[in-house]
């Protein structure tokens, strides 16, 4: 029996900053973003989305097919945290109507917990077959004005659904980690921005693939050359260009650098037009591969390469099954991504300091979404949500 991702399904807000606008703001090239990091456009919230929206959006489509009584386990991913004790995933187990025997809990650890969720559901399902597990990766990317991370911030969810014998990627269970106590980006409680310091972050970043291939290598009898695509966590799509090409190094790999590129470049498209998405980003990059690779990748393998700041880093690898194509959604990402609204510079600010009030009033939320879930205030400290 195999075990993995049997659906996947993401959702961004309808509204995006294309980075030329903050370019001419802040009197630079434009192509310090479009080259340098690799990023074209950053997804922003509207004023009545947040992790919790943005995950339902991304669920539906899985559970409509499925059903409400399908889901056994909702593992709620994300380093945006509404809420010190309540999990997300609880208002999303109601949005989505699903049954009440169904557990929910949040992970959190960086933009790895994705990453987490899925190995524990991949457990759960190998103890009990029947079981569906549902894992939600949802976060708002949010950096200080006029500072280096401005740039790459952004907004999705990513929903998966992990069952035994999956439509898209079968699972293998050998993986390599790596933990290591830094502090190269981090959130205390009392901001609403991280705070990150880039260089010496690319750096660990760097340092645990390394160690976390190095440990997979002693688990798997699998190598560099077994695998024909990889998949990255992408704070920026050049990350994953430079990454790629440090593991190769590792491997003494004899791939030009124009195949390495093909590797990870079919990985990149979404979020480059989307922006930093933390938990979701990697997963994302998985439904571009699936949904833009002119090559069917039926047999291809899979390497895949999960970090989170602070930090804990894990490698491992899966299988594309034959007949994937048939079950994606990319034709409904394709739409959605087209119908976004372009905000100019003096919207996007606006959108930025939207912030939740904490004086425990009554606040509503003005309407922008696009999406079937949204926000409509803050009463009390309570977060009210609806199905529009």
């Amino acid at each position: 029996m195999s075990v993995g991702i049997d659906e996947i399904s993401f959702y961004t807000s309808n509204y995006f900053l294309d980075l030329k606008n903050l370019a001419t703001v802040q009197e630079i090239d434009a192509e310090k973003y479009y080259q340098g990091i690799g990023q074209e456009k950053m997804g922003m919230p509207a004023p009545d989305e947040d992790v919790v929206t943005m995950a339902a959006n991304a669920a539906l489509p899985l559970i409509e097919r499925v059903g409400t009584d399908a889901i056994s386990t909702v593992m709620f991913a994300t380093e945006t945290g509404i809420d010190q004790s309540k999990s997300a995933g609880v208002y999303v187990h109601r949005l989505l109507g699903l049954t009440p025997n169904c557990r929910v809990v949040e992970l959190k650890q960086a933009c790895y917990s994705a990453t987490a969720a899925i190995q524990m559901g991949c457990a759960l399902v190998a103890r009990q077959p029947n079981q569906k597990v549902l894992v939600i990766a949802s976060d708002v990317a949010r950096y200080d004005l006029d500072t280096s991370g401005e740039a790459t911030q952004g907004c999705g969810a990513v929903a998966m659904l992990i069952t035994a014998n999956p439509r898209l990627v079968e699972l293998d269970p050998e993986v390599g980690n790596h933990t290591e106590d830094v502090m190269d980006f981090w959130r205390p409680n009392y901001r609403s921005t991280a705070l990150v310091d880039g260089k010496y972050s690319t750096k660990i970043y760097l340092k645990s693939l390394k160690y976390a291939w190095e440990h997979f290598r002693e688990v798997s009898s699998l190598a560099f050359s077994d695998m024909q695509h990889f998949c990255y966590h992408l704070p920026f799509t050049r990350m994953a260009q430079k990454a790629h090409k440090h593991l190769a190094r590792v491997n003494k790999s004899n791939l030009t650098p124009e195949l390495l590129d093909r590797q990870v470049e079919d990985t990149l498209l979404y979020n480059r037009i989307i922006g930093n998405s933390y938990t979701a980003s990697m997963y994302i990059g998985l439904a571009s591969l699936l949904e833009n690779c002119k090559h069917n990748l039926a047999g291809k393998r899979v390497g895949f390469f999960s970090y989170g700041s602070g930090c804990v880093a894990e490698f491992f690898s899966g299988k594309v099954v034959a007949g994937y194509e048939k079950y994606l959604h990319g034709d409904k990402h394709q739409l959605m991504l087209a119908a976004r609204s372009e905000v100019s510079y003096d919207e996007y600010l606006k959108l930025y300091n939207d912030i939740d009030p904490v004086d425990g009033g009554e606040h509503v939320k003005a309407e922008g979404t696009t999406g079937r879930f949204r926000l409509v205030g803050i009463s009390h400290h309570k977060r009210e949500y609806i199905s529009c």
